[in-house]
């Protein structure tokens, strides 16, 4: 047993709205940089939809993840060794622009310079990357509450693996939202697909991280990477990825997605799992069993013996506490309503679902039955096949097994907290049905629908002992150059008073002078402007008020 930590999140989509909240606060964070317009870390997809970039999902046109080979061994099914120096110089498989979208702001400068004239002018848009007119057609968000529509759904990987029948069905039932970061996978294959050796995992909490000194724009990572969350700044030429805002982590507050999101679904801690297992699960001959194999490589941190090999590999005890506290652990193990997404595809990610249940109560709603009614809720599920094998599809490999059970224990518990809420005596028969106990039942929805900030964030702060390496490490493989948002300058904790701040609102001028400028920032005068959405009133920014009658004009 090798023991090692590991940061997560679970997501609860029963929660989440489509407000697209934690795209932008991320995006404000870590992407707002000239050559990052199309890059974004965290995308909210609608369910069904061709997802972001089209069709990532497709590993027959992408061959992103692993595969097993002949003998059973895992191999990248981009291609070993030779075949990625046959291509190192023409990579047949990346997604294009079109496949991202072709970023673009509007000429505002026609509106507020245009003389008067008898047409009303107009914002043409204009792309970031070439600067000229241009037709927009799509773009991260374009197919946004289309669910199930004709327009989108024939282009869905996932439906294809269902059917027509289904598809057609499955278009008049429900959608729902599926926000998505970098997995920080326990197999990450990104990290093998890198000629470079510039993508690693931290050993101090797994986190999936760009050496942004070795990386040599090789762009093998986002062939490598299944879920398409590896990105190329074309301006620096680097591979660019989530982070999971480990400067944060490392002070012990959650990710900016997680801190800014609106229905606060989102659920980070740490769990401890067997490094020397991960190789066995990811190679389970059957795609149906890669879920319950991945959740056997955990391990739990109350256990004497985890304790003392934890001990051992060099985790401080309160990283063991924070892992028995932990609603990642408590969520996927204990119970056991969160899956990964897309285990099939071998990496082992460790960004994990709970499937939403609100589709099927409405269902139940329309027709005038009670919707909270046991009885009406698992019936509802029993009918409602076509969602459950889409879910499946998505979470499970194609399992409909543990996604029904899911499912169930969702329904169990809005039964029985019902019951208690109403003044009536609880039914101990319901959570015994899904089988859990009445404290279990009641300790999930806590978790679920109750639970603190303390609750949902539980982070252990990096050790002072440890400062030393995660500083080296920082520097390696955060965006901090001139206008990156690393440790220094503009990042995840904000501007600081009076100091130079990123454009927040420019017209289309502006981007074009800081994109042909020679630095990878801003424009020259950067230093001179003053950006008052950003300044948090503390200090006194040079060129904010007047100089004083004392002072040098």
């Amino acid at each position: 047993m090798r023991v090692m930590a590991q940061m997560a999140m679970v997501m609860n989509l029963d929660k989440c709205i489509g407000c697209h909240t934690c795209s932008v606060t991320c995006k404000q964070a870590w992407t707002n940089r000239s050559g990052t317009e199309y890059v974004w870390f965290n995308n909210v997809e609608t369910r069904p939809g061709q997802g972001y970039p089209r069709t990532y999902e497709d590993q027959e046109e992408w061959k992103g993840g692993w595969a097993l080979n002949r003998r059973g061994r895992l191999t990248l099914k981009a291609g070993g060794r030779l075949k990625k120096l046959l291509t190192i110089f023409s990579n047949p498989k990346l997604p294009s622009i079109h496949d991202y979208y072709e970023p673009w702001t509007y000429d505002y400068a026609n509106l507020t310079d245009a003389p008067a004239q008898e047409h009303t002018p107009v914002a043409r848009p204009k792309s970031l990357i070439s600067g000229e007119n241009m037709k927009i057609s799509w773009s991260a968000n374009w197919d946004d509450d289309l669910g199930g529509s004709a327009a989108t759904a024939e282009h869905d990987p996932v439906l294809k693996k269902i059917g027509d029948k289904v598809k057609f069905e499955f278009e008049q039932t429900f959608m729902f939202y599926l926000p998505r970061i970098c997995e920080h996978c326990l197999n990450p294959s990104c990290a093998a697909s890198c000629p470079s050796g510039a993508i690693y995992k931290r050993t101090e909490d797994g986190i999936v991280l760009v050496d942004q000194d070795r990386c040599r724009g090789w762009r093998m990572c986002i062939s490598g990477c299944p879920y398409k969350k590896v990105y190329f700044n074309h301006r620096t030429g680097k591979a660019e990825k989530c982070t999971f805002c480990f400067p944060r982590i490392e002070v012990g507050i959650p990710t900016v997605c997680s801190e800014t999101c609106v229905g606060r679904l989102r659920y980070i801690g740490l769990v401890l799992y067997d490094a020397d297992r991960v190789l066995e699960a990811a190679s389970t001959p059957d795609e149906h069993d890669l879920y319950e194999a991945q959740r056997d490589v955990f391990l739990d941190p109350s256990d004497p013996v985890v304790q003392r090999e934890a001990e051992r590999a060099g985790i401080p005890h309160d990283w063991v506490e924070a892992a028995q506290r932990s609603p990642v652990y408590a969520l996927i193990s204990r119970y056991k309503v969160a899956l990964p997404l897309h285990p099939e595809y071998r990496t082992m990610p460790m960004v994990w679902y709970i499937p939403p249940l609100s589709p099927v109560v409405d269902v139940v709603r329309e027709t005038g039955e009670d919707a909270e009614r046991k009885d009406n809720l698992f019936a509802a599920i029993d009918a409602l096949r076509i969602p459950i094998e889409y879910l499946a599809e998505l979470f499970t490999a194609g399992d409909v097994a543990p996604v029904d059970l899911v499912l169930r224990k969702l329904a169990a518990m809005r039964s029985y907290m019902r019951d208690i809420n109403l003044g009536r005596d609880p039914d101990a028969s319901i959570p015994a049905a899904v089988g859990m106990g009445e404290e279990e039942m009641y300790d999930m929805y806590r978790l679920l629908a109750l639970a603190k900030y303390d609750e949902r964030y539980v982070i252990p702060p990096a050790h002072s002992e440890q400062a030393h390496a995660l500083e080296e490490l920082a520097t390696e493989c955060a965006l901090d150059y001139e206008g990156g948002p690393g440790m220094g300058g503009s990042g995840p904790f904000g501007e600081g008073s009076g100091t130079p701040t990123p454009i927040a609102v420019e017209n289309f001028q502006m981007l074009k002078d800081r994109q042909s400028a020679d630095t990878v920032a801003s424009p020259a005068d950067k230093e001179a402007r003053v950006n008052l959405l950003n300044w948090d009133g503390k200090g006194t920014p040079s060129g904010l008020f007047p100089p004083k009658s004392d002072e040098p004009q």
